[in-house]
């Protein structure tokens, strides 16, 4: 096939998708696995990908970081490819002020002429890749369980963790689910969800992140980030368990990664410039990253499996793409003026 030219004259449009655009448009759960594990395996040989780009505005603890990120698909002429960037920034003083402390927009451009085409919401979007990922890692790694429901525990509430308990249900069926989160109602909030949903044998809310985690097969901490790091040791964990982490280290320790039987992230280098700024203190380095281990088809390992992903702008652009396609077709959004 000879590669095709594009016309400079065309005019592609400018759609921009609300938060709620964004929710409308987002793909069954099935297809966002599916998603995640083609930008997994695409982190491997398929994509250009800088680590995250950074800086460090006034507010204490607030940064901004630019997610440029291009896939490289498997059309001659470039029609599967991928080009975007995801902008997000995070203020955690924002909490006194009313506002949410993460903000974010994902640009889609076409990958053949680079053209603008789509701006959306990056909340949504943030909250499903991320999930799915995880869900990724729990279906290929999570323990062998016989004569029980998998137990599952779920630190954190918030957006994220409402995400991954949409997932919990979906790959592991029948799971029994304990959620922590320090502010009690909102835990409690996401037990009655989570009871509303089918997938589930039973959910609870536990007191303590220490109580929820103790008996659990499947462990993914989404904690807010704060002061307190590495919290969550050896002796909070079943032998076996999968630590599937999205807080960075606010929970999971650096012993439990250094002594786990496999260790795996997202991309290594993004994993690598984040620990030599200050972050995972003391982590090992990765022994694959989740893409390898899915095109190497390595097993699970006897003993503990950690999963630490701390989110790509290839994950944003993938989804992304998808979820503007499909609001295309629905007529869904705002087209804006060039």
């Amino acid at each position: 096939m000879t590669q095709s030219t594009p016309d400079p004259s065309r005019r592609l449009s400018l759609r921009y998708l609300a938060g709620a655009d964004v929710v409308a448009s987002l793909p069954p759960l099935e297809e966002r696995l599916a998603l995640a594990e083609l930008t997994l395996r695409a982190l491997v040989a398929d994509s250009e990908m800088p680590p995250k780009i950074g800086v460090h505005p006034r507010a204490a603890g607030s940064f901004g970081h630019a997610m440029p990120a291009y896939l490289r698909g498997a059309a001659p002429d470039g029609s599967a490819d991928g080009l975007g960037m995801k902008w997000v920034t995070g203020f955690g003083t924002n909490n006194a002020a009313g506002l949410p402390a993460i903000h974010a927009v994902v640009v889609i451009n076409d990958a053949t002429t680079g053209v603008p085409v789509g701006i959306l919401d990056g909340g949504p979007i943030t909250a499903a890749r991320t999930a799915a990922v995880s869900g990724v890692a729990i279906r290929r790694f999570a323990p062998q369980v016989v004569g029980r429901p998998v137990r599952a525990a779920v630190v954190g509430a918030g957006i994220q963790g409402r995400s991954h308990v949409e997932i919990l249900g979906h790959v592991l069926p029948g799971v029994e689910l304990a959620i922590h989160d320090r502010h009690p109602e909102r835990a409690a909030a996401l037990v009655e969800t989570a009871l509303s949903r089918p997938g589930f044998g039973a959910a609870r809310a536990e007191p303590s992140a220490r109580e929820a985690i103790a008996t659990a097969d499947v462990v993914v901490t989404a904690a807010s980030f704060g002061p307190l790091r590495q919290v969550m040791t050896n002796d909070w964990l079943r032998p076996e368990a999968l630590v599937v982490a999205v807080d960075y280290a606010t929970y999971c320790a650096a012993e439990v990664a250094r002594t786990a039987a496999l260790f795996l992230v997202d991309d290594r280098p993004q994993f690598l410039a984040t620990r030599a700024a200050g972050d995972f203190l003391d982590y090992p380095d990765p022994g694959a990253t989740l893409g390898e281990a899915l095109i190497g088809r390595i097993p699970r390992p006897t003993g503990r499996v950690v999963v630490s992903h701390l989110g790509v702008g290839l994950a944003d652009v993938v989804f992304g793409r998808s979820i503007l396609a499909v609001a295309e077709a629905a007529d869904r959004g705002t087209v804006l003026p060039r």
